[in-house]
């Protein structure tokens, strides 16, 4: 038997009562086997049966396609970190913060524009490897469901063979959910004669995205209070940008009912609005020198109540 099947159990696979899970057809088709047949082939169909209500389950891969909404929602960064950092150094210069303010600008430019195709192709690629496994376990689902035996005695081999490539597809996909290293062809840290300057790896970072809470957002008669969070809290205070318009506005003066407003909190009053109108309102964190791909933002549309057909001028207030 394959090596490949090792991972799967199958020498400590036991027969137990085959009758509590075959069909009639397959009843049958003990008549026809060999005994040895029979063993060979119940084991077998066992063994992929528990492949697929484990490691490739339609829970795990329900799980995963989560993920992967998630992923594609998230905002990635560039994080500058020493090689090579030993304990108790106290040199300032091998501090992250202060051997980012080393890096030559230019260069540091052309790496966060690596960080974002790098960031695209792993993205792509991420799906690209899901579509592989639903298809995967599609097909070999399809083999456990049918009748015909013959997949798991005379095609063992190739079925084995399939079982591998599903294995190796889901490794390199849980592999890749992480963001890595970016590779960096040339110093990016010019010389600096007073110290010894560490080598830097540069890294890629997720942040979760930032939702609208939609419970606790409403819009009033002319203001609408708006609150936001992020799946995973960060360990210091962000900045967010507020972003809000006017839908379908009917005059030049209704044009200017827009505005990007920046925030420090999680909740915002944006006040003075028309009565009975929709806005668009979206939320993003606030652009750092960083950031190298965020692509989405949440958006919430919302209609104030019905009020005067007259409104006042637009302001702001931080709540």
């Amino acid at each position: 038997m394959s090596s490949h099947m090792a991972g799967l159990g199958l020498d400590k696979m036991k027969l137990g009562n085959p009758q509590s899970f075959l069909d009639q057809e397959e009843a049958d088709d003990q008549q026809l086997l060999e005994p040895e047949a029979w063993r060979t082939y119940t084991e077998r169909r066992n063994a992929l049966r528990e492949f697929l209500t484990s490691d490739l389950s339609p829970h795990l891969l329900k799980r995963h396609h989560a993920r992967m909404q998630l992923l594609r929602k998230c905002s990635y960064y560039i994080e500058v970190l020493p090689k090579h950092l030993a304990l108790g150094d106290q040199n300032p210069l091998v501090l992250p913060s202060a051997v980012f303010q080393l890096i030559d600008p230019w260069k540091f430019q052309r790496m966060k524009k690596v960080g974002t195709a790098q960031t695209k192709i792993q993205l792509l690629l991420l799906g690209d490897l899901l579509e592989q496994l639903d298809h995967g376990r599609a097909e070999l689902d399809a083999l456990l469901q049918s009748p015909d035996p013959r997949p798991f005695l005379a095609d063992w081999a190739l079925v084995e063979r399939r079982l591998a490539d599903v294995s190796a597809v889901m490794d390199s996909f849980l592999t890749m959910m992480v963001p890595g290293r970016l590779h960096v062809k040339h110093r990016l840290v010019s010389d600096v004669s007073a110290a010894k300057i560490p080598h830097i790896w540069l890294m890629l970072s997720t942040k979760m995205p930032v939702m609208f809470d939609r419970k606790e957002s409403a819009a009033h008669q002319d203001w609408a209070r708006l609150r936001w969070f992020v799946t995973i809290q960060p360990a210091a205070s962000e900045q967010y940008e507020l972003r809000f318009r006017l839908l379908d506005p009917r005059t030049q003066q209704e044009c200017a009912q827009c505005g990007v407003i920046p925030v420090a909190a999680c909740t915002f009053d944006v006040r003075n609005l028309l009565p009975n109108r929709s806005y668009k309102f979206t939320i993003k964190r606030a652009e750092t020198s960083t950031l190298v791909y965020e692509p989405w933002r949440d958006s919430l549309t919302l209609q104030t109540k019905p009020g005067p057909l007259e409104g006042p001028t637009l302001s702001h207030s931080v709540r």
